[in-house]
């Protein structure tokens, strides 16, 4: 797809989106799904273009690391346009809601409007590393809990991008979600959304209401066992890694 087509019809879903529900979503649960962002024909060519090492800065063998089973690579700049398109257009209307998050919480950062400022800030702390993400499990593949922090400077959320068919292409593999709540049990939500859905959670914390004010309630994410196929999934995080 052309490229500039692709920027306007991406341009156009989101626009015609609830944000005003979103940001509710996120103020309250900590997360959200955004249904159908991507097209099939997209999420195929993504996943099709696993194998092609050239798009790719590093892979992750994630039983190497205790991180789970599995295995991931980084795509290196310039990212492939759906990506980029993705994650440019996606931020800005993240930034009210991350400003709303750090404000009520007495944290001294306001984050600018565009991606490419915020990037400039990345940059400057020496984050200089493409972080978005594509992810393969197979049977018995997971991912254990954890937060995706590259860095000093990091973007409260980022998002998952669901690249094939729960109960199609794979059986298990749920995305899990957990908060941690102060003097009380953690809190799971389970996840599985369709092929081309856009799930965006909290990266470190999220802004919780208690009862002496809000406090940061910290998160963070991971992928139950797959049962049978294979998964995969593009991970989109704002913020760039050091070097």
């Amino acid at each position: 797809m052309h490229t500039n087509n692709l920027h306007t019809l991406l341009d156009e879903k989101l626009s015609s989106l609830n944000w005003n529900e979103i940001s509710f979503q996120l103020d309250h649960h900590g997360f959200t799904v955004l249904e159908h962002v991507l097209t099939e024909e997209q999420c195929n060519e993504l996943t099709h273009d696993y194998e092609r090492n050239s798009l790719y800065r590093k892979t992750v063998n994630m039983q190497r690391y205790n991180f789970g089973l599995g295995e991931y690579k980084y795509y290196d700049y310039p990212l492939p346009h759906v990506i980029q398109q993705l994650r440019q257009l996606v931020y800005p209307y993240l930034v009210p809601i991350a400003n709303s998050w750090f404000n009520r919480l007495n944290l001294n950062r306001t984050f600018p409007n565009s991606l490419q400022e915020f990037l400039s800030q990345c940059h400057a702390q020496g984050q200089c590393k493409a972080t978005p993400l594509i992810l393969q499990y197979q049977q018995s593949g997971f991912n254990t809990l954890h937060q995706d922090l590259y860095g000093d400077v990091y973007f409260p959320m980022q998002m998952v991008i669901f690249l094939n068919q729960a109960h199609v292409d794979y059986q298990g593999g749920e995305f899990v979600l957990v908060q941690q709540i102060p003097r009380a049990q953690s809190k799971a939500t389970v996840l599985q959304p369709q092929k081309g859905d856009v799930l965006i959670f909290a990266t470190r914390f999220k802004a919780e209401m208690g009862a002496r004010g809000y406090y940061r309630s910290s998160m963070k994410h991971g992928v139950s066992p797959l049962h049978a196929g294979e998964r995969y999934t593009l991970g989109i995080i704002f913020h760039d890694a050091e070097n």
